[in-house]
């Protein structure tokens, strides 16, 4: 199959003298989609912080189990997944579809690595349909105006924004920018979001991210989990609210993982 310009560009956009979040991330899932680099990287920000890992494993759970729920329970059949990340296995078309086949999915990320892996995102049962947009999550009007050639924008939409807002280093512009992709949207839609924290328990995560900002890109910003839940301000808040990513409805054959990883998440629905 014959690559198009946007992902030959794609690959020539790829740094692989540099370590990448994605890459990591990819690394810590198992996957092999990295390079010597990212794994020295992730080896090093292992040792600070020998948990660390298992925050991928983590977050990759909770978007599982947030996807089937929204899916199953709560019959939205639309998802706008911002941040994507590298493919990895059940992404969220494949959950999605697996609970309702004619799910429709548009997958957002302007990272060039995710860009030349986007085909394996763009699968799809014949019920439903997939789509990819090259863009960054501060684009909201050109992020709307794409997704709402694959998504009825008048029925509810999942927006899901897993580890995505941790690149937004200024609070009132992360918070502006969930709010106003949340206002776009119908009632009775619901908003997927999961953030690294700080928490003074917690300190060698502190240590972690400090590295990783001093050597790797892009940079990351952490938050309180207090400042992770008002992105769900004006929204009803889904138990458990906003904990630590394993402890949200948690299913049998979940990893084994600690009581708490630094990385918490919710679900929140637009009355």
């Amino acid at each position: 199959m014959t690559e198009s310009p946007a992902v030959d560009d794609a690959h020539e956009r790829i740094r692989t003298d540099q370590p990448h979040t994605a890459r990591i991330w990819n690394y810590w899932l198992g996957g092999k989609d990295n390079y010597p680099v990212d794994q020295q990287a992730g080896d090093q920000i292992r040792r600070l912080h020998p948990g660390i890992g298992e925050y991928a494993l983590a977050d990759r759970e909770f978007l599982g189990r947030a996807v089937r729920h929204l899916a199953g329970a709560c019959g939205i059949r639309q998802f706008l997944d911002i941040g994507t990340g590298l493919p990895t296995a059940d992404n969220t078309h494949e959950v999605a579809q697996r609970v309702a086949p004619e799910s429709r999915i548009v997958y957002v990320d302007n990272d060039p690595i995710v860009l030349a892996h986007a085909e394996a995102l763009l699968t799809s049962t014949p019920q439903g349909r997939t789509d990819y947009l090259d863009e960054d999550l501060r684009n909201v009007d050109t992020i709307l105006e794409h997704a709402s050639r694959t998504l009825d924008m008048s029925e509810p939409v999942a927006l899901v924004l897993l580890g995505v807002v941790i690149f937004i280093e200024d609070d009132e512009e992360a918070y502006g920018i969930v709010r106003r992709l949340v206002d776009a949207l119908p009632a009775g839609s619901h908003l997927v979001l999961s953030h690294t924290v700080t928490r003074p328990d917690m300190p060698d995560v502190d240590a972690a991210v400090a590295f990783w900002n001093e050597h790797g890109t892009p940079k990351l910003t952490q938050r309180t989990p207090d400042a992770v839940a008002r992105f769900f301000d004006g929204l009803e808040l889904l138990e458990p609210g906003v904990v630590s990513c394993n402890r949200w409805r948690p299913e049998a054959g979940d990893g084994e993982l600690p009581a708490e990883v630094a990385m918490f998440g919710g679900v929140g629905r637009k009355a």
